[in-house]
């Protein structure tokens, strides 16, 4: 019977999709502890680091660094996307899109120019269908990012802070809080903003040269919170496909259960056909 064959291929066919996306949960599952340790890691420097450059900014540093200036009046800003570079993994790069999205039109209302930066093939993908000039695009970020990521991505920005091209910078990622709450953020990286307990520096001690030591600070600040950003975003990556994948493989054995119902009843109604045509053809012969 045709209908058995066609009911016994999808069966097969879901068959063996629910192994690929319960071998791709299992994957997700194992990157996720690690991406998760990296994160616990990440935190305390970055926190720290990021109470000192605040505690330290003054408006007369911004004379001697241009990491510190504050623009009275903001006219470009870049805004830095932070997407992944595969799908399966629910709505998170679509969360992150649109929130970049939102942005971009918040900004453009104010009649602030931007100047677009994305890390990841999808949200590259998305902008350059749509027609949107990419100031930069950045695709070599692996699930384990590192320092030489973090400058990779932030280099450019940071330079065309300093030298006065963009009077903000914006960075777009996933916060990641647990595996299953990982929404998507606006954090403004610069201007550095002042916390209410700023001091001069002429409260502080600092060896080497104040000039070098705050040089390498500002650096060193900007690639870490990049590089927080970049492991959080893994980690969320990591988190929505797992959701995802174990979400797919509930429903393939859902699906797999109604077909066997299916062909069950195909075959038990097939097997009582032939009985009946088995009677009535003995009763003929009586």
């Amino acid at each position: 019977m045709a209908g058995d064959s066609d009911v016994k291929r999808r069966i097969k066919s879901v068959e063996n999709t629910r192994q690929i996306t319960r071998t791709m949960e299992l994957v997700a599952t194992s990157k996720l502890k690690k991406a998760t340790d990296r994160v616990r890691a990440a935190g305390p420097y970055a926190d720290a680091l990021s109470g000192v450059v605040a505690s330290l900014y003054a408006p007369e540093l911004a004379e001697h660094f241009p990491l510190l200036r504050s623009p009275e009046k903001v006219r470009r800003a870049a805004v830095v996307l932070m997407t992944a570079n595969r799908g399966l993994a629910g709505g998170f790069n679509a969360n992150l899109i649109k929130e970049a999205r939102l942005l971009l039109e918040r900004l453009d209302g104010e009649g602030i120019a931007t100047d677009l930066h994305i890390v990841g093939k999808k949200g590259i993908a998305y902008f350059r269908f749509r027609g949107r000039e990419i100031a930069s695009s950045n695709v070599s970020i692996s699930d384990s990012p590192t320092m030489d990521d973090a400058e990779s991505v932030i280099a450019g920005v940071r330079d065309d802070f300093a030298e006065g091209r963009v009077d903000a910078v914006h960075l777009v990622s996933s916060e990641f809080r647990s595996a299953l709450s990982t929404p998507p953020g606006v954090k403004e990286l610069l201007p550095i903003r002042p916390t209410s307990g700023s001091a001069s520096l002429d409260n502080y001690i600092l060896s080497p040269k104040a000039e070098l030591l705050l040089e390498r600070l500002l650096s060193a600040y900007l690639r870490n919170a990049t590089y927080r950003a970049l492991v959080e975003n893994a980690a969320a990556e990591q988190g929505a496909r797992r959701t995802a994948m174990k979400s797919a493989t509930d429903n393939a054995g859902d699906v797999l259960e109604h077909l066997t119902r299916t062909y069950n009843r195909a075959r038990q109604g097939k097997i009582t056909q032939e009985i009946a045509e088995i009677v009535g053809g003995a009763a003929a012969l009586e």
